[in-house]
């Protein structure tokens, strides 16, 4: 029997709960992430080229009072490899085992996808793809320069 397709995850829905293998550690829940504060929750595959595109652009916004989570929906030896070329400087988790529980509890229909949780679980942010302008509404919100002169970012791109 196939389970039914789920709605992806918006604004002000709770965010569901997940438990996943770290990428360079132990499990980590969206619970535990939550602790400290808000989290954007990246899901990504390794071979998309809007997530290769996005990633850079959310590690240099890492730094900022939220606590950054991609969610690779590859092996762990494929995503450390990603996690090299690009830079990527968060905790990265993964969702392949068992049918990618997260990714598909959350909806996901396309790659990447952010969602700002905040520690109350409700959904702030949400959205797919490149968006320049949800970019710069989290770069506002952390109170962080994102994008540089030379920065040949499009206002969107398509996961």
């Amino acid at each position: 029997m196939k389970a039914a397709r789920r709605e992806t995850i918006r604004v002000g829905d709770h965010a569901p709960s997940f438990r996943l293998p770290a990428l360079d550690g132990p499990e980590q829940s969206l619970v535990d992430l939550l602790r400290q504060g808000p989290v954007l929750v990246a899901f990504f595959k390794i071979s998309c080229p809007t997530c290769q595109l996005t990633f850079p652009y959310l590690s240099r916004l890492s730094a900022g009072g939220v606590r950054f989570a991609g969610i690779s929906q590859d092996d762990a030896a494929s995503t450390r490899a990603f996690q090299k070329r690009f830079g990527v400087n968060f905790t990265l988790l993964l969702d392949e085992a068992g049918g990618y529980p997260a990714s598909n509890a959350y909806g996901i229909t396309h790659v990447p996808a952010m969602f700002l949780v905040e520690p109350d679980g409700a959904v702030a942010a949400a959205w797919a793809g490149f968006s320049k302008a949800d970019m710069d509404k989290l770069a506002a919100r952390l109170r962080l320069p994102l994008f540089a002169a030379g920065d040949n970012a499009p206002q969107w791109k398509p996961g």
